[in-house]
């Protein structure tokens, strides 16, 4: 990912409460979430950060394909939603350009 974006910074976190801190600090502008962090989970995640940022650009990651977290997912304002059983590299590097193009 790294080389199609020169100077992109990629930084993970175990939990919410360390995303929240890389988050405030380093203020990113595509954030990708696991519907399974610990803590309070991706969606609450997700919806904290666009109550914050809402500017800011997310995909939720998931292995579990249902509509129920697709909707999930739109209710609690992802941009994008990912499965990570059918997502390819391309599908993912599409939505990091295309959420990079509409800051420009």
């Amino acid at each position: 990912m790294e080389s199609s974006f020169p100077g992109l910074t990629i930084e993970e976190a175990a939990d919410e409460d360390e995303a929240m801190r890389k988050i405030d600090a380093v203020r990113p502008d595509v954030i990708f979430i696991d519907v399974k962090l610990p803590g309070k989970g991706g969606f609450q995640l997700t919806q904290e950060i666009k109550e914050r940022y809402p500017d800011t650009k997310i995909g939720i990651l998931t292995a579990y394909d249902t509509p129920e977290y697709r909707d999930a997912a739109s209710r609690y304002g992802a941009d994008r939603f990912f499965s990570k059983g059918s997502a390819s590299n391309k599908t993912i590097l599409e939505f990091v350009k295309s959420m990079l193009k509409s800051e420009q």
